[in-house]
């Protein structure tokens, strides 16, 4: 069985999909997927998004404000709040992104700040997501004690070097549906270098669909395509791709139950 550790199940566009939130998530359940964990993006959607997979035992959630969505000041006491929920497994996503929104960096620097202080406070692992901002990202993880609380870099596109210095602080390194692009040789080299036991899978849904879906809305079930194409990279079986990386998926994300 897989999981998939990081997707976006409130902004799926159903119409698209020619189906509902059942369907989709069924779907993914044929195709091996045992467990999702639903991202927040913004605190202001949280409680909509909460109410959507309240009645799905295998979907958990995050809480916090994406990069590219904090245009203002981070609520730290409402995100303390909200992330405070029994449904919610962690913070984020958060982190830095200077590719889009670099007029941002200071607001995003506090804001992630907060996340990472919140985090700790909770004890509930951080979903980070970086861009064009590797040293901010890695010395802000280690200057506010991100290693006490563990957490992931989602939907990965950096360098190794990068990658280690996460894992260096008990990070983990999770791989989206890029990683089977035709243009991402240096993201598979680095794939290729990232030990099993820190390695997570995911679909970033709806966006980035894998090959052979590109173009297509992307949705959980597509996790599957992406442990495929990480397995045969690696050069393993797709069974001790999915063992290791749903094994990991509950050791970072331990409030979640296992079957």
């Amino acid at each position: 069985m897989i999981v998939d550790s990081h997707c976006h199940l409130d902004k799926l566009d159903f119409d698209k999909l020619d189906t509902d939130l059942d369907g989709v998530l069924q779907q993914a359940r044929e195709r091996d997927v045992e467990h999702f964990l639903c991202v927040n993006v913004t605190l202001d959607k949280f409680p909509q998004m909460l109410e959507t997979i309240a009645p799905y035992s295998d979907v958990s959630a995050s809480c916090g404000v994406h990069p590219l969505d904090q245009k203002d000041a981070l609520n730290i006491d409402q995100l303390r709040q909200l992330a405070a929920s029994d449904k919610v497994v962690a913070v984020g996503e958060t982190g830095l992104d200077y590719y889009y929104s670099a007029e941002t960096k200071p607001v995003q620097l506090e804001s992630f700040v907060g996340h990472i202080d919140v985090a700790n406070e909770l004890d509930k692992p951080l979903i980070i997501h970086t861009r064009d901002a590797r040293e901010d990202t890695i010395n802000l993880m280690r200057e506010h004690h991100a290693e006490r609380c563990g957490g992931v870099l989602h939907c990965f596109t950096e360098d190794y070097d990068m990658a280690k210095k996460a894992m260096d602080l008990g990070f983990y390194i999770s791989i989206s549906g890029i990683v089977t692009f035709r243009n991402a040789e240096q993201l598979r080299d680095v794939v290729k270098q990232i030990p099993l036991d820190r390695l997570l899978i995911e679909t970033d849904s709806p966006y980035l669909a894998p090959v052979p879906h590109r173009g297509k809305t992307n949705q959980p079930a597509y996790v599957q395509d992406v442990a495929y194409f990480i397995a045969e990279l690696k050069g393993i079986s797709y069974k001790k791709l999915a063992t290791a990386t749903t094994d990991n998926f509950y050791r970072l994300f331990n409030r979640i139950p296992r079957r």
